[in-house]
Formats: structure tokens, C-alpha cells, sequence
């Protein structure tokens, strides 16, 4: 089974996607290594772009898929988000079964 870190500043939508909520998602996901992270945009502190981007260009985290799961839907906001080197960028609310399927594929389950 894989383990997926989601970094997620809304209550309702960490119970939808996962039982877990980090503050410090960059010391985390180091520490846990997870298979997959789905990233928030809006967070306190670093966003989920700075998020991204650290985790992207850090050696002990640049091979986790990060997947954007964000309210910002502006295609700014997507290209952005993929030039920090995520490999997707889902709108919320995500469509279950799309949503499931490419967490299927960045895991190559």
C-alpha cells in the first residue's frame, strides 16, 4: 500500500483526501518519505508553490511526485505550479475518479 502525505490547510478537504494534516510538509516528507504528496496552494506560512519547489530541488525529496490539489483554477496558477516541478495540478473539488486514477499513474500502480 503506498503512503501519501497530503499538506492541506482546510479541515473539510483533509478528512475527503487523508486522515493526515502536517504543518512542517517539507520536514515531514523528508522524514517519512512518502510515495506521492498532494500539495495545497493556499498554506500559512510557505505556500504550496514554495513547497513545491523545495521539495523538487531538494536530492532527499526530487523523486516524490508532488500532485497540486488546489482551489486556484487560473491556468497561471497551473503553470506554475508544474514550472515548481509538480507533476499534475487538480482543481478542487477534484473529480473522485480522475483524481484516483492519475494518483494511480504518478504511483505507476
Amino acid at each position: 500500500m503506498a503512503r501519501i502525505l497530503l499538506i492541506e490547510d482546510s479541515p473539510t478537504d483533509t478528512a475527503v483526501l487523508t486522515q493526515l494534516l502536517e504543518r512542517n510538509g517539507i520536514v515531514v516528507c523528508k522524514r517519512e518519505q512518502p510515495d506521492l504528496v498532494l500539495m495545497d496552494v493556499i498554506l500559512p506560512g510557505m505556500n504550496g508553490f514554495q513547497a513545491t519547489r523545495a521539495l523538487s530541488k531538494d536530492a532527499a525529496t526530487s523523486a516524490i511526485p508532488v500532485l497540486i490539489v488546489s482551489t486556484k483554477g487560473m491556468e497561471t496558477d497551473k503553470a506554475w505550479g508544474l514550472r515548481q516541478g509538480a507533476k499534475d495540478y487538480i482543481v478542487k473539488p477534484p473529480h473522485e475518479p480522475s483524481l484516483i486514477a492519475r494518483i494511480n499513474e504518478l504511483l505507476g500502480a
